[in-house]
């Protein structure tokens, strides 16, 4: 629990921006969770700074959410601050063939904004849930073409708000569905994508084909985080997990996606114990068949136990 004189602080510093005791399980595509101490959404750079700031005075720590997907929420209360990204949404073309996009863009904004206006890259992206902060945090893609290779810089707050750097992609470390080598507790603020000018007809046809297949391959109708592990080199997770026999497994409220072994849905009142208990059995069994061992993509939003 926050103590009465934090709290007053962050109010003071964000207003009705913050509230306390939130539910997680209303802020993450899984819909479960526990409460968090505080709740976050800054709508500018200035509230931000301001609240990385009573965060660091009050050593409190805190977490980054975007749009809560790829993200699992767990059931116990999760300490601290979570701040969520949404408020910042500006999204607008810059001369030289880029685009820039702040962190709470949503992947639909983005890429209506890519058909309409005839811009073309960023195709690959059509479907792949969240926001821009969360495709960066996890250099998001698809196989041959991935966040990493349409980045031209990103915006980056310093954990304690008082600094903002401008980071080319040279100067980033993409590595599969990871972004490394920021200081814990920087903040992606935005970041300028490099964008063609094509005939918004031609963008809109890739991006619906890239759609039609998402929805014939993944459970889009239930609530699901995205993809849970990652895949092995030369190997699918799903095929792993399906080859195992542990497509359609439910436990609780859970089940391994009969369309998608790499998908946990939740079919109705799952707790983050039964998606980790499928998580736990799915690793156990693909290591078991085929000493291969799965690492989680998904991540984890507070503390086991």
């Amino acid at each position: 629990m926050i103590a009465r004189a934090t709290r007053e602080a962050l109010e003071e510093a964000l207003g009705d921006a913050v509230r306390f005791d939130v539910p997680m399980s209303r802020y993450t595509s899984l819909r479960v969770g526990g409460p968090a101490d505080a709740l976050a959404t800054p709508s500018s750079r200035a509230d931000l700074a301001r609240l990385l700031a009573v965060c660091m005075t009050h050593r409190l720590r805190h977490a980054i959410l975007g749009a809560g997907f790829n993200t699992l929420a767990l059931d116990h209360r999760i300490e601290g601050v979570v701040i969520q990204m949404g408020g910042l949404r500006r999204l607008e073309e810059r001369p030289g063939g880029l685009l820039r996009a702040e962190a709470g863009v949503s992947h639909a904004q983005l890429t209506n904004f890519c058909c309409r206006r005839g811009l073309a890259g960023l195709e690959f992206g059509a479907g792949i849930p969240g926001s821009v902060g969360g495709w960066l945090a996890m250099n998001a893609g698809i196989p041959g073409r991935e966040m990493k290779d349409v980045v031209h810089e990103v915006e980056v707050m310093s954990p304690t708000g008082r600094r903002v750097s401008h980071l080319r992609r040279e100067a980033l470390r993409f590595v599969y569905r990871a972004l490394r080598g920021l200081a814990p507790g920087s903040v992606l603020l935005s970041t300028l994508l490099e964008v063609e000018v094509a005939q918004p007809a031609a963008v809109r046809a890739e991006v619906k084909r890239l759609l039609a297949k998402r929805a014939g391959t993944q459970p889009l109708d239930v609530p699901t985080c995205g993809s849970v592990f990652k895949n092995p080199p030369g190997d699918f997770a799903g095929r792993l997990i399906d080859a195992a026999g542990l497509k359609g497994r439910r436990i609780g409220g859970a089940q391994i996606s009969p369309l998608h072994a790499n998908f946990i849905s939740n079919l109705g009142g799952a707790t983050a114990a039964d998606i980790l208990a499928l998580m736990e059995e799915a690793r156990a069994a693909v290591k078991a068949a085929t000493q291969t061992r799965l690492e989680t993509e998904v991540r984890l939003l507070g503390r086991k136990g």
